[in-house]
Order: structure tokens, then C-alpha cells, then sequence
């Protein structure tokens, strides 16, 4: 019988749970150097804002399908990784189960953490043999849930998703920067990433999915807050990363700007809600104020967003420029 823990991973949520756990897992690992701020933005991350018509609080993990969204993040910082998901439904899941299972406990023992939907991403950071259960970090509590092999997988929803990660190759800092413009714009660009739903709105459209929200009397007050904060938060990172990685491309100062004016512009969120013995909830006499200050956020973000073209323009686009033999399908 074995057991590992890995003490060295700390999950602390603060942007994005998939953000907060890639970063506790990689630092810990020796296979990431630097602030947070700067993994969710060369991952793309931090661009992504999405928001359910009903303002319901699962729209900010809801930014699409989880690999299409997850691999280019993970593919742009020079990472291997291996990852499996799906429906519990489906009646191959045990098998995939058992063979996550595995393949969890070797990355463990290589001594690197695993991504793992609670839901929200946490972190499975041990095992023990013993008990048969993974020791899991979900970045809210100091001490350490508990996932039986038997229930590995199974939550509320109907999903299930772990990805470990191997060795990293070192990828130039402006090739990085320059791609991770390139998936915000097509997050900005994408409507609706989880087709064919349309009731979860992505990019420019969120914006108005939000402002229609609220106009809702039925919407859900405190899934409205959550987004708005993960919203707000995940800016500031923005404005951080482009602070930091503007002379790596000419041009994207001009981007850092309007990102750091939106900054300015975000704080007067935080006058538009309430406190009480049951949570935040947004002031039904700032509504109207707090429309206002989205329509300047979707006015800033354009602009940044144009700035992204611009100088993507610049550059050679081999991944998006280049049919594959088998066009966009693989070969079946």
C-alpha cells in the first residue's frame, strides 16, 4: 500500500478555479516562475467572460467546451499533458474512471498535482492506498477534501474532467505573448462556445447577456455578483499582464492602456452592491449605474481588442493560416 502527499501545492482561489489550480500545481512543480497574473494571461485565460441569460453563477466555468478551451491554453506555455473527461452518464465511464485513477497516482508519484472538477477545478494533490482516497485542495478550504477511487468523477454535475502535466519546452516570451492575443480575440469574436445552447453568451456578447440579465427581475443575485467579481478580477489581471509584457510587441502599449483605463472604470463596481448576513447582492438602486459601467468596459475592451488585430496583423499566423493534410478533422 502507498501513500503520497504533496505539501508543496497550496490552492488559494482567487481568478479563475482552472487558473488558481494550474498555478498551485506548476509553481509547486518547478514547471512555472511568476506571479498568477501572468499564467492566466499567456495561457489566455483571463480573457474569457461568460454569462448564462439567467446571470446564473456556473456561467464563469462555463467558458466552453473545457478542452478546446484548455489545450491551446496549455499548449501556448510549452507544457505535455494528458487529460480525459466526459458525461458519468455514458456507459464507458467506469473504464475511463479506472484508468484516471491510475494515471492520477503516477503523476502523483512523479510529483506533480492533477486537475480535478469538484466542481469548481480543484487540485488532488496525495493519495492513500490504504483508504483508497485522493486528498483534494479546492482553494476555499484550509483542510483537504476526500474522493473515494469508487466515486472518482462524480459530483452534482453531470460531468467529470482531470488533466495532469509533464515536461515543458521553452517557448519565446513574444511567440507566447502573441498567441495569447490571438485567443482573445477569438474569445471576443465567439458568441456562443457552447453550441447548440445559446442561453450562455461568450466575449462581446456576454456583455449584453449581463445588462439584459439584470433588467430580468428573475435573475439569479448571486450568481449575478459572482460573475461580476470574477469579471472584474480577472481584468486586473489583464491589466497587470499586458503592464508587464507590453514591450515584447510594438504596439500593444497602446492595449496596456485601455486595460489599465478599464481598471479605473471596474472599481466603481464595488458601489453597486449590497452586504448583508446572507451575501453580496447587487443594489437594485444601482442597476442603471451599474449598466453604465459595463457599457464602458465593452467600449474599452473593443478598442483593446482592435489593438490585438493590429498588431496580430503584423505576424505570420502558421496555426490558423495552414490547412492541415486532413483539413480540420482527423483522419477517421
Amino acid at each position: 500500500m502507498s501513500r503520497v502527499m504533496l505539501h508543496q501545492i497550496q490552492m488559494k482561489r482567487q481568478s479563475k478555479s482552472y487558473v488558481d489550480s494550474l498555478h498551485a500545481i506548476l509553481t509547486a512543480a518547478g514547471l512555472f516562475a511568476g506571479p498568477k497574473y501572468m499564467l492566466a494571461g499567456l495561457s489566455g485565460m483571463a480573457f474569457k467572460f461568460a454569462v448564462h441569460r439567467k446571470l446564473l453563477s456556473f456561467s464563469v466555468s462555463a467558458y466552453g467546451q473545457w478542452g478546446n478551451e484548455h489545450d491551446p491554453a496549455i499548449e501556448n506555455l510549452g507544457l505535455f499533458t494528458i487529460r480525459d473527461a466526459g458525461r458519468t452518464r455514458h456507459a464507458t465511464y467506469p473504464y475511463y474512471q479506472a484508468d484516471a485513477v491510475k494515471w492520477v497516482k503516477q503523476s502523483l508519484d512523479a510529483g506533480v498535482g492533477v486537475i480535478y472538477w469538484i466542481p469548481e477545478f480543484g487540485v488532488i494533490c496525495g493519495y492513500d492506498d490504504e483508504d483508497e482516497v485522493f486528498y483534494v485542495q479546492d482553494g476555499w478550504n484550509a483542510e483537504h477534501g476526500v474522493v473515494l477511487y469508487d466515486n472518482f468523477g462524480l459530483n452534482f454535475t453531470p460531468f467529470w474532467y482531470c488533466q495532469m502535466f509533464g515536461e515543458r519546452v521553452e517557448i519565446d516570451l513574444a511567440a507566447m505573448v502573441l498567441e495569447s492575443l490571438r485567443l482573445a480575440i477569438y474569445d471576443w469574436e465567439t458568441p456562443h462556445k457552447t453550441l447548440p445552447d445559446t442561453e450562455i453568451a461568450s466575449g462581446k456578447l456576454a456583455f449584453s447577456f449581463f445588462r439584459n440579465g439584470l433588467a430580468n427581475e428573475a435573475y439569479d443575485e448571486r450568481g449575478a455578483v459572482y460573475i461580476l467579481e470574477d469579471y472584474v478580477y480577472t481584468r486586473g489581471e489583464i491589466a497587470d499582464y499586458l503592464h508587464d509584457v507590453q514591450d515584447t510587441l510594438p504596439g500593444l502599449e497602446e492595449a496596456a492602456a485601455r486595460y489599465a483605463e478599464l481598471r479605473g472604470v471596474l472599481s466603481a463596481v464595488h458601489d453597486c452592491w449590497t452586504t448583508g448576513p446572507d451575501g453580496k447582492r447587487i443594489d437594485p438602486e444601482r442597476t442603471e449605474a451599474l449598466c453604465s459601467i459595463l457599457l464602458q468596459a465593452e467600449a474599452l475592451e473593443e478598442r483593446a481588442i482592435a489593438v490585438f488585430r493590429s498588431v496580430s496583423a503584423r505576424f505570420p499566423d502558421r496555426k490558423r493560416s495552414i490547412i492541415p493534410r486532413w483539413g480540420a478533422n482527423s483522419a477517421r
